[in-house]
């Protein structure tokens, strides 16, 4: 028999940012939530097995979704490739132990739940058929047709990552949900997440962004902590920024 949900916490791309989890954690609403889903990119971060210790420590409450970035840190480990293209992300895939590696190749491409008020939701990374496909809350409708097109009918609501840009947006009559970014926000500062059920709610968690970088440069072993803590934790990258990198990347430049 499938559980009816009532309410939902998503967490996408914490990046391994444990102060930045450990604040949404403590949100009244996320200790209160049936369930805490993870939307992927866990882990390529400045402070990746406190991360994965934390979250494997609330049990079943949490449900897992790899990332295009997870996935990258085990393959490095396992030998399958040779770099990754986030500076950050070979020094992170060396702090994982054996235990951490295990989780992450078990962890699924998508997950499907059903929700109060919602219905039966997809939960992926990027799209439900592609960890590194990108698609923003401007794309055209007929590319969220295309990732769209192997979906069952009865999925009317699409929760992913991968973008760091929280929004919400109808695409074809589905519902489509990105809440953002809890370790690395593109556009403003705050760890950013959602709350589903019976609605949509996209939920930005202040904390003291100065303790949170004196905490993980002075935890981090990473060598160039500091500039990487400046730059993410104080959201210096804009949503203009954001866009204009991803943009060529959903189709547009290919669209007549």
């Amino acid at each position: 028999m499938v559980t009816m949900l009532k309410r939902v916490a998503v967490l996408s791309d914490i990046h391994g940012v444990l102060p930045a989890l450990e604040a949404v954690l403590d949100e009244p609403e996320v200790r209160a939530a049936d369930r805490i889903v993870l939307t992927g990119d866990i882990t390529a971060g400045p402070q990746p097995a406190q991360v994965l210790d934390l979250l494997a420590a609330l049990g079943d409450r949490v449900a897992w979704v790899s990332g295009n970035a997870d996935r990258e840190l085990l393959e490095y480990r396992r030998g399958m490739r040779d770099t990754i293209p986030d500076p950050i992300a070979p020094w992170a895939a060396e702090q994982l132990r054996t235990d951490h590696l295990e989780l992450l190749a078990r962890l699924p491409q998508s997950l499907s739940l059903l929700l109060q008020g919602l219905g039966r939701v997809l939960f992926c990374h990027a799209t439900p058929r592609d960890d590194e496909e990108v698609v923003l809350v401007d794309s055209r409708l007929d590319r969220w047709q295309e990732v769209f097109s192997e979906l069952d009918r009865d999925i009317r609501t699409v929760v992913l990552g991968h973008t760091h840009m929280p929004f919400v947006r109808l695409a074809h009559g589905r519902l489509v949900i990105n809440p953002g970014s809890v370790g690395m926000p593109y556009g403003r500062v705050g760890a950013h997440w959602a709350l589903l059920g019976p609605g949509v709610e996209l939920r930005t968690t202040d904390f003291d962004i100065e303790a949170a970088i004196t905490q993980v440069t002075r935890e981090s072993s990473y060598p160039e902590i500091d500039q990487w803590a400046d730059y993410f934790l104080r959201g210096q990258a804009t949503d203009a920024d954001a866009l204009a990198a991803f943009g060529p990347r959903d189709g547009r430049g290919a669209a007549t």
